[in-house]
């Protein structure tokens, strides 16, 4: 599928990186590179600011991690990364937009980063300076596209239309926060917006911090380090698509995960979900979904036990 009005095309999952550089060391990040490219993946996504919330780390991690595996496959792949959250690079002032890129591909040793984020909104800089910077850093060819995360659906709008007006270059992706059971926000509010000036949608928290893989139990507490982010998944209601998901993999043979994955790809807007693995045996659970097709019926089970969520 190619990414918006832009010529580039993802296939599949595209690959979150931010276990990189963290919970995954230089090894496992090649060994999980070279599988998921041959395994057909062709999109990693990552950001100058992962995995700076580790202790001992300040941002780039994830970047530099991948770059002697870049060197040698750069044309296997493509490269998204953002700009506005690094603690010593946050926000969309023009010259740290363009310092920001610069440092984001000298860690990864490329000569130009692929799809470029606006990782959050900055209400301190106008608009029409920051989406200049953008479009300047894409005519220049440090970048190829342009793509907007974490903006109020408002906020997309009026992106495009100074784009419009300028005679910018306009983002060609949309990152929203999208999956089985959070649909509400992204579906009546940016999905319109997506449609309407065809912006590829990579939704983040694909499998909403893996509470979509089946492993947590109605009644039962979450414990362990992933219990905050799991923590607003976790209702009465919820539990149904999962157990939805459960019937559909016994049935198919696959694993819950893989099907919340093929869901998210049977969605017009979607290009591809976002998807995380620490070791290459959870990159090969993800995989599936990538080539997973749900037969029309089993979409509309999930889309049905899952609706106002």
């Amino acid at each position: 599928m190619n990414i918006g009005k832009s010529d580039l095309e993802v296939s599949g999952i595209a690959l979150g990186a931010n276990p990189f550089g963290w919970t995954a060391d230089e090894a496992t990040t090649y060994k999980i590179l070279d599988a998921f490219a041959d395994a057909g993946g062709n999109m990693i996504d990552t950001a100058d600011v992962y995995s700076a919330w580790a202790p001992g780390n300040q941002g780039g991690e994830s970047e530099s991690a991948m770059k002697r595996w870049l060197s040698a496959n750069r044309e296997k792949v493509l490269v998204a990364t953002k700009v506005g959250q690094k603690p010593d690079r946050k926000g969309l002032a023009p010259e740290n937009i363009r310092k920001a890129a610069q440092e984001s591909a000298e860690r990864m040793g490329v000569e130009q980063i692929d799809l470029y984020y606006a990782h959050e909104d900055d209400p301190e800089v106008p608009m029409d300076e920051f989406a200049h910077a953008f479009s300047e850093l894409a005519e220049e060819g440090l970048i190829r596209e342009i793509g907007i995360s974490n903006f109020e659906p408002t906020r997309f709008t009026e992106w495009m239309q100074i784009a419009k007006k300028n005679g910018f270059r306009a983002p060609v992706a949309m990152q929203p926060h999208y999956n089985l059971v959070t649909r509400a926000d992204f579906e009546d509010e940016r999905a319109p917006i997506a449609r309407e000036y065809n912006l590829a949608v990579f939704p983040y928290f694909s499998l909403a911090s893996g509470f979509l893989t089946g492993k947590y139990k109605r009644d039962e507490p979450v414990c362990g380090d992933r219990k905050d982010m799991v923590a607003p998944y976790l209702n009465d209601q919820a539990f149904d698509p999962v157990d939805q998901l459960k019937a559909i993999a016994d049935k198919r043979s696959v694993t819950p995960g893989a099907v919340a994955l093929a869901w998210l790809h049977a969605q017009d807007t979607v290009a591809a979900p976002l998807a995380s693995a620490r070791n290459t045996e959870q990159l090969e659970q993800i995989m599936v979904g990538a080539t997973l097709q749900l037969d029309p019926d089993e979409v509309e089970a999930l889309t049905k036990v899952s609706q106002g969520l």
